[in-house]
């Protein structure tokens, strides 16, 4: 049996020239690396070193203040995301790839897909990061296929609890960041639990305040876990596996594996695996 050997790469770092970075700059400033820095000629070099896995950080759209008119991306209210550019488990849309990457905004899919492409003609696989206790707050899916339904379009957000809630509510409470939000003019009401299981309208500087905490059907109130019929959020999170499981991947690097319960692991693995069977899953715990 061969060794499995990850060299781990985030494109925003990789490629990026400029070393004349200011903190809090801009992406003008302080420029990014791009999809298509990641080059063949690298990728063989990676292969020759013996590893054999490219783990892509960052790789789903997530939370920046950047914005990008031109394709209909808007930028973050500040007050929510965590520096310029965000934290890359801060996921704003499980269906799409960080513009920040693309050469050609509109067309940034497929260039991930080009690179996926030259990762496995240098005969590497490719993993990407698969999130799933949190979302960012800001949350919005442009890119979903037809007939998709979005985390929390569907909740009745005036109960704490229900097993079929993608998100926990704190009812009748406004969420109050710990960044001053009164020049973006952020709203949210009710407030919902922070990813870092704090179930409260106000967390903390050093709490995850930029993420909202999924619900895969336990009630944390008194440990109950409902888990029959399937929750809606296992239902969402498999139909994301298999989307980009379609895109060739060999696998995923799951981010946070020990606060989703395990009943999902072993129930979402075997539905993905049907499908694909060599797919492998990295844990984080």
């Amino acid at each position: 049996m061969s060794k499995t050997i990850i060299y781990q790469l985030l494109p925003r770092l990789f490629g990026n020239t400029n070393s004349n970075r200011i903190h809090n700059g801009t992406i003008a400033q302080n420029g990014c690396g791009k999809f298509n820095d990641i080059n063949s000629d690298f990728l063989s070099k990676l292969k020759d070193e013996g590893y054999t896995h490219v783990w892509y950080t960052g790789i789903l759209e997530h939370s920046s203040v950047t914005a990008y008119p031109e394709a209909g991306i808007e930028g973050s209210k500040a007050c929510i995301v965590k520096g310029i550019a965000g934290s890359p488990y801060a996921v704003r849309d499980y269906y799409d790839v960080c513009a920040d990457f693309a050469n050609d905004i509109k067309e940034r899919m497929a260039e991930f897909e080009q690179l996926v492409e030259r990762t496995h003609h240098a005969g590497l696989k490719c993993i990407i990061d698969f999130v799933p206790n949190h979302v960012a707050r800001d949350y919005n899916s442009d890119s979903k296929p037809a007939g998709v339904r979005d985390f929390g379009e569907d909740d009745d957000v005036n109960v704490r609890f229900d097993s079929n809630n993608n998100f926990y509510y704190i009812p009748s409470e406004k969420f109050v960041s710990p960044v001053d939000c009164s020049s973006d003019g952020y709203y949210e009401f009710p407030a919902r639990a922070s990813g870092n299981d704090v179930f409260s309208a106000s967390p903390s500087i050093n709490d995850w305040y930029e993420t909202v905490k999924l619900n895969y059907g336990i009630d944390y109130s008194n440990g109950f876990r409902h888990f029959n019929p399937i929750p809606s959020t296992w239902l969402k999170m498999r139909d994301i596996l298999l989307f980009w499981s379609a895109k060739k991947l060999d696998g995923f690097r799951v981010d946070m594996a020990e606060m989703v319960p395990v009943e999902f692991w072993r129930w979402v693995i075997a539905e993905v695996k049907e499908q694909f069977p060599e797919l492998q899953f990295v844990a984080e715990t």
